[in-house]
């Protein structure tokens, strides 16, 4: 996709997203690049076989040695049910057709669950790095809670040829303790086996609703997030795209200081998602955002918040029901098109 058809998608923001220059100096950054392993982790505390797992990452689909990543993740059946999540598309109920689509929309790996992954795993795993994503909230208890329970182990993981494991933490809810110990645990094993850390920092709590505000998606609240994960080593935080900010003054809570949102941030979503890059160990720990649920515009908004991680610094996007809840030629198309963003050279970082 060229430049000006990326432009139409983006219609009257086109100029504000690709034109913005942040308040924090993109030079402070660590931005991706084709030695990312080499520039960020080769000093680090990583085993060579970690090394060598980041490597296969970012080496493989149509980003390959860019120092971006395109990641599809299915682990929906779990995490708001199977019949909710494939009925718009069935054929994914089937665990090979969500490989195939991820193989077929040029995506650096495929994250999902021990079943799904397992399942395929002597077909595939040889052919497109694996990523589990070993704990997941499931909504069949009654009443619904919203707690991240251990699904699979890391041993699993190692077993099946994965590149990289994954998890959720719900920081900010009653559970979050259990799970940082849980996760920081997982995350040190799995490094000792050799595999990447992949870190859904997400945010979880009713508090966090104000008025007609949700600061679950605020950039000093996710920032912070982001700021835990890296702390527990994740190599690469997953976060939602920053939708405000202020969360801290809102809800009356923590400790922040009004330079935050006044001298490191503005309201302009580059700025937004800059502030989450900031606190990933300024870009050391590289930010990959959600893609979010399908709708009716999934093309634009995709090629949207691709422009706005990018530019922002980021890693890239992790896009799952809105490339697997239509036919597979359309999801295809959708991945692609969040991969044009990357590889095109006149989209600058801010």
């Amino acid at each position: 996709m060229s430049l000006s058809e990326i432009e139409s998608l983006l219609g009257d923001e086109a100029k504000s997203l690709l034109e913005h220059k942040c308040i924090v100096s993109k030079d402070h950054l660590h931005i991706p690049s084709s030695n990312w392993v080499d520039n960020i982790f080769l000093s680090s505390d990583r085993n060579t076989r970690v090394l060598r797992s980041l490597q296969a990452l970012f080496s493989h689909g149509r980003l390959s040695n860019t120092g971006y990543l395109s990641i599809l993740p299915v682990d929906q059946g779990i995490e708001h049910t199977a019949g909710a999540s494939f009925s718009p598309n069935p054929e994914y109920f089937d665990p090979e057709n969500i490989v195939k689509l991820a193989i077929e929309g040029g995506c650096n790996a495929v994250a999902s669950t021990s079943g799904v992954l397992g399942s395929i795993a002597r077909k595939y795993a040889h052919k497109i790095p694996f990523i589990l994503k070993f704990n997941h909230n499931e909504l069949l208890s009654y009443p619904n809670t919203y707690d991240q329970v251990m699904f699979a182990s890391i041993q699993q993981a190692y077993d099946m040829g994965c590149m990289a494991v994954g998890a959720t933490i719900y920081f900010g809810s009653s559970e979050s303790r259990r799970q940082i110990v849980e996760i920081s645990q997982a995350f040190e094993l799995a490094h000792e086996l050799g595999m990447a850390t992949i870190l859904w920092c997400y945010l979880r709590n009713s508090d966090f609703k104000t008025g007609d505000k949700d600061y679950h998606t605020a950039a000093d609240l996710t920032g912070q997030a982001n700021h835990l994960g890296a702390t527990i080593q994740a190599d690469i935080v997953k976060q939602k795209l920053p939708t405000n900010n202020g969360g801290f003054k809102a809800i009356k809570f923590g400790k922040y200081s009004d330079k935050m949102y006044n001298e490191l941030c503005s309201d302009h979503p580059i700025d937004l998602t800059r502030y989450q890059v900031v606190n990933s160990y300024m870009g050391r720990v590289g930010l990959i955002n959600s893609g979010g649920a399908s709708g009716k515009n999934d093309l634009a908004d995709a090629a949207k918040t691709a422009v706005i991680n990018k530019r922002a610094g980021g890693m890239g996007l992790i896009s799952g029901r809105k490339a697997f809840q239509k036919p597979m030629k359309e999801g295809v198309k959708l991945l692609h098109t969040i991969q044009d963003v990357y590889l095109d050279k006149k989209i600058t970082v801010a």
